[in-house]
């Protein structure tokens, strides 16, 4: 009899509940605390059924093969790629893999054996690479170890290839099919030998994924497309003003309107109004009189968080991220001193589905339909919100309609569970308006940099300094994870070494430090997150540096080079497909940059011309070293979407504050780029197959310095204040 182990509910929803950009191990009595960091057990044999080869594989008779992926795939190709990593190592036929996802609560009955589920910070492949492999190697070891007892020949005459055992001496040949089931009766095998990246057949090839067909013919089951029979629809409104409260409302004057059923107070912040189908509830919520208590924060703007901030650049602070030598002696004698500010606004995630959740609650069980890109994270919020025991909540995830770190966040399976318990037994889709998610969501943090420059008597730059002021995405999100009352995730790109972020250049005296301070605005973990800014605000003062010292943008950069080989490798590779070393075309400029984050060193070039305030983007090349190319083919179309989403938030993008609430709405105000304002996209990919980095984040980081560089090769004018539409600037 398989028991659930009991859960300390208290535990379990800390340790789930955050989950953008670190890894996150969960207090669970199971003797595997640190399962973000360990990785998974390959199996516990007590639990495996007759198709099973350890936790990654299972094997019908008819030899489709499913492997299981506990990371979320929302559009970034992760489920192709850990599935082309386990069927390489399986010696699988492609053509019959499908795949499948175990629940949060099946994870916790195997004793947490699939390890994390989160899906962010670019690790879904990274992180999960090494016991995914060894989980598909071991299925592949157990089959052939089958056959050879079944022919009662030496293992050794045996081999696998495309789902078949075959005995070489003999040429007899049983598939997997017929061999699972004796298979799954042998002990799991620990630490396999693996395959060498060389060898790969499946692995490392631009494969197509395995979600597409479904999503083009309609069949994909969103989460916000769900039904089940009994379903009524809720439509919720929170305070405007973050802090805020609901002071009262008036149920009565909606209480007669079309399909109404129900007005409830879902928080201290929220109301929502259930009704038969969401529109009738959404027209209702519109119409309820609701009166708020907004707080402290109702005349906090943009300007008042501005000027915070600015207070920042010159502001005491102990927080240091990266320092040698000593900066204020170089800047003291410094032949030339630049000085820029930058700054970068709060931006949406505008996921295409917004957040939405159906829930079915009784006094016996609580199950939750949802997206999610951290299962357990939904599944703790179930727990928390249901008070129910664990053993006793089950969450779905279906397919997210993107995630972008939004989905790291489990607020709204919170807040459809509690509509869920004012009415219990019926099964209530929670949905977020457009207006509702983008005014009450949660967002990239508001930033600026102060950065001055000491040039020598040659033009070299002796001395960096960046001071960074703005917002805590930890203070907020997980204050737990600071370290020495700092932020650490703020110096994302700039740290002095490591493998996750370093800073590409051999400066002999740096100080890059950080002056914290946090609005009621509530920040979270945004594709990318703080490489974003820190990118621009690096390489964009880079490229003033080199305009100052009267030299080449690219050999002002290669001369502080030549210890970080990666950074240079790829910004080499860029410049020399865009062709930087021969003119460019009448008309067209050029600007690059360089940036490493989330494991991965990537570059880009973009060549732009710019007409009155109206600017064409032609082309960027973008260079990206990942380590390893698990599927060439999607990182290619991880780097075409990231600088969508780049470009995205450098033209259209940006939240203001006004009277302590959100000013954008909708798609009219917080606009995103179109087909035609893309520029053509060349990707190169340069892996040196020895690390595993990230893909579908760090692109995004150079997409706007490239651009942003270029447009001053154009117009001699220097943007340092986001996003461009405020100077009315306008895509061609």
């Amino acid at each position: 009899m398989n028991m659930v182990p009991k859960i300390n509910r208290r535990s379990f929803v800390i340790g789930s509940a955050a989950a953008g950009g670190m890894a996150l191990g969960f207090d669970l009595p199971f003797g595997r605390a640190a399962l973000g960091q360990a990785g998974p057990a390959q199996g516990f044999g007590e639990n495996l059924t007759p198709n099973e080869l350890g936790i990654w594989v299972a094997i019908k008779p008819d030899d489709t093969v499913a492997i299981r992926v506990v990371r979320a795939e929302m559009g970034q190709g992760s489920q192709t790629g850990l599935a082309q990593l386990i069927a390489e190592e399986l010696d699988a036929d492609w053509s019959k893999v499908t795949t499948e996802y175990p629940t949060p609560m099946d994870n916790v009955k195997r004793k947490r054996a699939w390890g994390n589920f989160n899906s962010s910070g670019s690790r879904a492949i990274r992180e999960s690479h090494q016991y995914v492999r060894e989980g598909g190697a071991a299925a592949r070891m157990m089959l052939v170890q089958a056959a050879a007892n079944e022919w009662k020949v030496p293992v050794a005459e045996c081999s696998a290839a495309s789902s078949v055992v075959t005995h070489g001496p003999s040429g007899r040949k049983l598939s997997y099919g017929k061999l699972v089931e004796a298979a799954a009766k042998l002990p799991v095998p620990e630490k396999p030998a693996l395959k060498d990246p060389k060898d790969w057949k499946i692995a490392g090839k631009p494969l197509k994924r395995l979600d597409t067909a479904d999503k083009v013919v309609g069949k994909m089951v969103y989460s916000i497309d769900f039904t089940t029979p009994g379903m009524l629809n809720a439509a919720i409104k929170d305070c405007p003003v973050f802090g805020g409260k609901v002071k009262s409302f008036d149920a009565s004057k909606v209480a007669g309107m079309k399909g109404v059923k129900k007005v409830v107070q879902v928080d201290d912040k929220a109301v929502a109004v259930v009704a038969d189908t969401w529109w009738q509830a959404k027209t209702a919520l519109d119409a309820l009189p609701i009166e708020w208590d907004k707080g402290p924060n109702a005349n906090v703007s943009s300007e008042s968080i501005a000027k915070w901030l600015e207070e920042g650049l010159t502001a005491d602070t102990k927080f240091v991220g990266n320092k040698s030598g000593d900066v204020q002696a170089a800047l003291g004698g410094a032949a030339k001193k630049i000085e820029a500010v930058y700054s970068y606004p709060y931006q949406n995630h505008v996921c295409l589905e917004p957040m939405n959740a159906t829930a079915l609650y009784t006094p016996e069980k609580c199950e939750v339909w949802t997206s999610s890109q951290n299962g357990e994270a939904a599944l703790a919020a179930t727990i928390a919100a249901s008070g129910l025991p664990a053993d006793k909540c089950v969450v779905h995830r279906l397919m997210l309609g993107t995630g972008f770190g939004r989905r790291t966040r489990s607020e709204y399976v919170t807040e459809a569970v509690n509509i869920a318990k004012q009415m219990p037994g019926v099964p209530i889709k929670m949905i977020k308006s457009r207006e509702e998610d983008m005014t009450n969501g949660v967002y990239h943090p508001v930033t600026q940099c102060k950065l001055t420059g000491a040039l020598d008597k040659d033009n070299n730059l002796v001395g960096l300094h960046m001071r960074l002021s703005g917002q805590s995405i930890l203070a907020y999100a997980r204050p737990e994870a600071m370290q020495g009352g700092s932020d650490p995730i703020a110096f994302q790109g700039l740290n002095a070494g490591g493998a996750e972020g370093q800073f590409g250049y051999d400066i002999p005296n740096v100080l890059i430090d950080y002056s914290m301070r946090n609005p009621h605005v509530p920040p979270w973990f945004w594709r990318g997150v703080n490489n974003n800014q820190n990118a621009i605000y690096l390489e964009c003062f880079i490229d003033e540096l080199a305009h100052a010292a009267g030299q080449d943008p690219l050999a002002f950069r290669r001369k502080m080079m030549s210890k970080h080989p990666k950074h240079l490798a790829v910004l080499n590779a860029v410049a020399e497909r865009v062709g930087w070393d021969k003119p460019a075309p009448a008309g067209i400029y050029r600007g690059l940059c360089q940036h490493m984050g989330y494991g991965s060193y990537v570059a880009a070039a973009a060549e732009v011309s710019v007409k009155d305030n109206n600017i064409k983007m032609h082309r960027i090349v973008a260079a990206t070293n990942p380590g390893h190319a698990v599927n060439p083919a999607q990182i290619e179309r991880q780097i075409a979407g990231s600088f969508v989403y780049g470009l995205s938030a450098l033209f259209h993008g940006g939240i203001t504050i006004k009277d302590g609430a959100v000013v954008e709405t909708n798609f009219d105000t917080y606009g995103s780029i179109r087909m035609s304002e893309m520029p053509h996209v060349e990707s190169i990919i340069i892996p040196t197959n020895d690390f595993w980095g990230g893909v579908g984040e760090p692109t995004i980081f150079v997409a706007a310095p490239a651009v942003l560089n270029a447009i001053f090769a154009a117009t001699g004018k220097r943007y340092r204040s986001f996003p461009l539409k405020n100077f009315d600037l306008q895509i061609a």
